[in-house]
């Protein structure tokens, strides 16, 4: 009973993320901010999407000795872990990719790469 709870919530917080990454990519103004709002956002929401799968796995394995449900709670850690390594490499190339392709944040911002030549 605690533990479907407990998956209702944290799959709860993880579906309000996402949608709230999905938002700040239809109404941020320019590719920088727009990744910001869907990494930080669409990261947070994963990784307790993936916790609501793992606590899960957790409550059905307690019950049985089915190593299918520890196999889903294992992938689901290693999927939330890939997930939040590739989101943070990924935005930072996109990031990069933008500025050496010269597109320019929609406010002035001070830019330390292009004042060090980079």
């Amino acid at each position: 009973m605690i533990a479907e709870l407990i998956t209702v919530v944290f799959l709860s917080i993880g579906v309000i993320f996402d949608t709230l990454g999905v938002i700040g990519l239809l109404r941020f103004p320019d590719v920088y901010t727009r990744m910001h709002a869907t990494t930080k956002a669409t990261t947070f929401g994963s990784i307790f999407t993936t916790l609501s799968v793992i606590v899960y796995a957790i409550s059905s394995y307690l019950g049985t000795i089915d190593p299918q449900f520890i196999t889903l709670g294992v992938h689901a850690l290693i999927a939330a872990l890939a997930l939040a390594f590739t989101n943070a490499v990924g935005s930072h190339a996109i990031a990069r990719a933008a500025h050496r392709s010269g597109i320019l944040p929609a406010q002035a911002v001070v830019d330390r790469l292009k004042e060090a030549g980079l």
